[in-house]
């Protein structure tokens, strides 16, 4: 496939960007791009795609969600949320209890091709569904494969629920990861998931360390979101939350700390000295009120911090911008949070994910995957290689995305999903949404 006649913004380090080029793609990967004016002679057996100056660029990738909230949209629950512990227990947790392994079928397709069309070619999930754990984690690759998309999975393992359900957890996690290390196709991969330090003793997490010490895999867990987390772990431990899972072996290159919003600067320091990769959710920390996470300084420290939404939205565009503003308002600071919310979204996520994949994502670079997308983005303004940044941030949307290609294949072409019939699946999900509903 050759994609002609586009704005291409590689994303790679010397933040190249051809006003007029092209993109070669071969099998799953990308075989060359460069200026129209140096097109190869010899591609008559190519399909070549005119993007009619369209930008084209790396497909987004989403460091940290949960499909299964989906249902979530537009849903009332009948008790309280006035804190972080109430929006889990009255709101989430709730739901989660109801979902079965088709309903984590369904929120997958709904979740997945909402990302497909914003843009994402690539996510991070982290499972519950408490009372149907065995099978979930295959149900949400399936669905993935189905679109042609590439994702991370893993169970929220949780002592909240009870020992027995955590032991679940447990096998799930163990065998999906084992299932994903003897597939070859390297679009589904697989973390350890666990819920948090609060909601995890430390009998469980030695059960986890015992089932994952010949898996050689990293871990996915939601650390400091709120205070509460902080609470417990000194109450129960007399230490904080980042020094325990350190304590425990769980951090390390491999690993996912997601949020870290009440993390001291000596938990920080831990992160930066054991090259933890940690992900900033802008949208889900100020929606549940839980407190202003200092990601500048984080980055100052040289720590690797993605960006992702916790399933907030599934346009990492809408996640940057408001991970810019989020910054400027919390520390009352306009100059502040810019090269920030890019560095998350365009540099990090890049290279934590590439982590887990055989392939480079995120760039377009000979030899790294072929998940790229085409934005109809029209500048009224000049746009060249110095001020790129500012129109991705402040210029691009997910809803302007048109063609999103994944592993080489288009998936989304000219606005239309390619691979499942997208009106029968939200179709089938309005109505089992209703039903979950009413139990809510």
């Amino acid at each position: 496939m050759l994609l002609i006649n586009g704005k291409v913004i590689t994303n790679n380090p010397s933040n190249e960007y051809i006003e007029n080029g092209f993109v070669l793609i071969e099998d799953d990967e990308i075989k060359d791009f460069g200026d129209m004016e140096n097109l190869p002679d010899d591609y008559s057996n190519e399909e070549v795609i005119d993007v009619k100056e369209r930008i084209i660029m790396p497909g987004m990738i989403n460091m940290h969600t949960h499909i299964y909230s989906s249902y979530g949209r537009g849903m009332s629950v009948s008790s309280r949320t006035r804190d972080f512990i109430e929006i889990l227990e009255n709101q989430w947790w709730k739901l989660d209890k109801l979902l079965t392994v088709e309903d984590d079928r369904l929120n997958a397709y709904t979740t997945l091709i909402e990302s497909i069309r914003n843009g994402v070619t690539c996510v991070f999930d982290h499972h519950a569904s408490a009372y149907h754990i065995k099978g979930s984690l295959d149900a949400l690759a399936e669905s993935t494969r189905d679109l042609g998309m590439r994702g991370d999975f893993c169970y929220e393992v949780s002592d909240r629920d009870g020992e027995e359900i955590a032991d679940y957890g447990i096998r799930e996690n163990v065998e999906f990861i084992k299932k994903c290390n003897s597939t070859s196709d390297d679009m589904i991969n697989a973390h350890f998931g666990i819920h948090a330090p609060f909601t995890i003793s430390e009998k469980t997490m030695q059960k986890i360390k015992e089932a994952t010490k010949d898996l050689d895999c990293g871990y996915h867990v939601h650390v400091a979101e709120g205070i509460e987390d902080q609470y417990d772990s000194l109450k129960k431990y007399n230490k904080r939350c980042i020094e325990r899972l350190f304590d425990d072996g769980i951090l390390g290159e491999k690993s996912l700390i997601i949020h870290a919003v009440h993390a001291s600067s000596f938990e920080l320091k831990i992160l930066k000295d054991t090259n933890t990769n940690l992900v900033h959710n802008p949208m889900s920390n100020m929606g549940n009120a839980v407190g202003l996470s200092p990601v500048c300084k984080m980055l100052d420290m040289g720590i690797r911090v993605g960006l992702g939404t916790d399933a907030y939205t599934n346009d990492m565009f809408e996640s940057m911008k408001v991970a810019k503003l989020l910054q400027n308002h919390g520390l009352s600071d306009p100059e502040i949070g810019f090269m920030e919310s890019y560095k998350m979204q365009m540099e990090n996520n890049p290279k934590i994910a590439s982590r887990f994949f055989k392939k480079e994502l995120g760039v377009i670079k000979k030899g790294a995957y072929a998940d790229i997308i085409t934005v109809d983005y029209k500048n009224y303004t000049p746009m060249n290689k110095d001020n790129i940044k500012g129109h991705i941030i402040f210029g691009f949307t997910g809803r302007m995305v048109n063609d999103t290609i994944i592993n080489g294949k288009f998936v989304m072409k000219d606005r239309q999903i390619l691979t499942v019939d997208e009106d029968e699946i939200f179709k089938e999900s309005r109505k089992r949404a209703s039903e979950i509903w009413k139990k809510m």
